[in-house]
C-alpha cells in the first residue's frame, strides 16, 4: 500500500514511508519546523503525501477514481498530518476520504470505511497519540450476469446489475468463492481490491492508504 507520513521532529527530518510498487505512493517527509509542527501527509493511491514545511500543514495524497461499480467512486486517499495548536488549520485527508489530522483541541478523524483510506495524524494539544484509524478496505468483482457467486457464510457481500454484468462488493468476512452457471464458457472477471488504510501516526504523520490493485480502468 501507500506509505505513512513522517512524524514531526525537533531536529532533522523523518522520511515518509515507502509505497509498495504498483499499489500506491509514498508518505510525505516530516521535518523540523516552526509553528505549526511539520509532519508529513500519508500517501494516497493517486499521489504522494505532502511534505511538512515551516508554517505549513501537510495534506494526504489524493485517491484514485474507478467506475467498476457503474458509478465514479474514489478509493485510497492518504491521511492528513496533525499539527499543534495554531491558526493554520490541519492536514486534510486526500480526496475528502482520508482522515483529517488533529489540531487545536480537535481529535484526528478516521479514513472513510470501505475505501482503504489512511487515518489522520494526531495533533496537539488534543494529544499527539490520538490518531485516526485507517478506513476498511473493499473487494469488488464485475462479471457476466449469466453467473452467480456461491459463497461461504462468513462473507459480507452485496450484488447489483450494471448493464450486462453483475457487480459484487465484499466488505467483511473471509473465505473462498466459486462461480456457477448452467454453461461453462470462458469467463472474464474484472476486479478492484483495496486493502485497509493505515492509522495516523502518534506524532502527526498521516496514515498511508491501503494498497489498490485493479483490472478495470487505469491506475
Amino acid at each position: 500500500g501507500s506509505g505513512g507520513g513522517g512524524g514531526a521532529t525537533n531536529s532533522g527530518t523523518v522520511a515518509g514511508g515507502a509505497a509498495t510498487a504498483g499499489q500506491g505512493n509514498s508518505g510525505g517527509t516530516g521535518r523540523t519546523g516552526t509553528t505549526p509542527y511539520a509532519a508529513g501527509g500519508g500517501g494516497g493511491a493517486g499521489a504522494a503525501g505532502a511534505a511538512g514545511a515551516n508554517g505549513v500543514v501537510a495534506n494526504g495524497g489524493i485517491g484514485l477514481t474507478n467506475t467498476i461499480t457503474g458509478s465514479s467512486v474514489i478509493y485510497a486517499g492518504g491521511g492528513g498530518a496533525g499539527t499543534e495548536n495554531s491558526s493554520s488549520g490541519t492536514g486534510m485527508g486526500g480526496s475528502g476520504i482520508g482522515g483529517n489530522g488533529g489540531w487545536n483541541g480537535l481529535l484526528a478523524t478516521s479514513g472513510t470505511q470501505n475505501t482503504g483510506s489512511g487515518g489522520g495524524g494526531g495533533g496537539y494539544p488534543s494529544g499527539w497519540y490520538n490518531n485516526g484509524a485507517g478506513g476498511s478496505g473493499v473487494v469488488i468483482l464485475r462479471y457476466p450476469s449469466s453467473y452467480f457467486i456461491h459463497k461461504p457464510g462468513t462473507l459480507g457481500l452485496s450484488t447489483t446489475t450494471v448493464g450486462s454484468d453483475k457487480v459484487t462488493t465484499f466488505t467483511s468476512g473471509s473465505g473462498n468463492i466459486t462461480f456457477e452457471t448452467t454453461e461453462q464458457p470462458t469467463i472474464t472477471v474484472d476486479y478492484l481490491v483495496v486493502a485497509g488504510g493505515g492509522g495516523g501516526g502518534g506524532t502527526g504523520g498521516g496514515g498511508g492508504a491501503g494498497g489498490l490493485r485493479t483490472s478495470y480502468g487505469s491506475t
